[in-house]
């Protein structure tokens, strides 16, 4: 399998509703703020940043994400939400490096026709591309081919996936499907900087346009800061970067920086050293298996009382 695994997804932040910073629109007609996008390309071992583009919400999030095109390193997968089904996006993703693939969900409405079958839910396929992306894109040509790998449930319902890792003795379809799951760690590394890393603020400090792009490259660089501490101690205790705490992390290398802060230069090595061995106090257990709870709806309540039917 491949030795890197990677996860595309756009968010949100909002900014102050000022005249310049109306430059970025409105997530929502009703939104009472100005918001960016921004979309990253993230480990989903390591949580570390690879890149990001972000800017006015008028933009898709396919527009930034093929900003992030040749960002991939070699021997890698990556992951996309269903939002980002674009021929162009994933194609010229797949071709950006060397042996550098990519995995996303399919829509109810993907057209596709069957070419070969490895097994029952197994399927190289053959996509059309679009009218609209032939005009921006001559060189995608009229039809695509992907890998199809569908995933029945146990009420009957045929969901899947299609990926570029086409050869099924390379890549075998048990461990697509488990690295198909870790496409949600991208939200659970924008859950750590927003919640904990900017405290839950609504809105972000800067009231200008570049004052927000400053603020938020200086956001996504400290994230990258933190979340390289946290491999550090990973490798020195000898676990998963997973397994330390963010939080607790955090609020540790905030102490060390307000000591460096006070002492010598010279002191700074030493400091990085204790800090990595009081990593070891962050270790979090391993992660447990949760059982599967499938989706159910609620029962609606009745507005008015029922009345059992009488015989007459």
């Amino acid at each position: 399998m491949l030795s890197k695994l990677l996860s595309v997804d756009g968010t949100y932040f909002k900014t102050h509703n000022t005249e310049e910073n109306h430059h970025f629109g409105f997530a929502q007609s009703t939104a009472s703020f100005p918001s960016v996008l921004a979309v990253t390309l993230m480990s989903t071992r390591s949580h570390l940043l690879s890149d990001a583009a972000f800017g006015p919400v008028t933009h898709s999030e396919i527009h930034y994400a093929q900003q992030l095109v040749g960002s991939a390193p070699e021997n890698s997968l990556t992951l996309f939400d269903r939002g980002f089904m674009s021929a162009e996006l994933l194609i010229s993703g797949q071709g950006s490096g060397a042996n550098t693939h990519w995995l996303t969900p399919i829509k109810s409405k993907t057209r596709y026709q069957i070419i070969e079958s490895f097994s029952e839910y197994d399927h190289l396929v053959e996509m059309p591309v679009s009218p609209q992306a032939q005009q921006q894109a001559p060189y995608l040509g009229e039809s695509w081919q992907a890998r199809l790998i569908l995933i029945p449930s146990p009420k009957g319902d045929i969901k899947g996936f299609i990926t570029s890792c086409l050869c099924p003795n390379i890549y075998p379809v048990n461990d697509l499907l488990k690295v198909y799951w870790q496409r949600w760690e991208i939200e659970r590394g924008y859950g750590e900087l927003k919640q904990y890393q900017l405290e839950n603020k609504p809105v972000l400090r800067s009231k200008k346009k570049d004052g927000v792009y400053q603020e938020l490259w200086g956001i996504l660089t400290t994230y990258n800061i933190i979340r390289l501490e946290m491999a550090a101690m990973a490798v020195q205790h000898k676990v998963e970067s997973q397994r330390i705490s963010f939080i607790n992390a955090l609020f540790l290398i905030q102490d060390e920086f307000g000591w460096s802060d006070r002492g010598s230069p010279g002191a700074i090595p030493q400091h990085l050293k204790r800090l990595r061995e009081n990593g070891k106090r962050l270790i979090l257990p391993p992660k447990r298996k949760r059982p599967s709870y499938p989706r159910v709806v609620l029962k609606k309540t009745v507005k008015y009382p029922s009345k059992n039917a009488t015989r007459s």
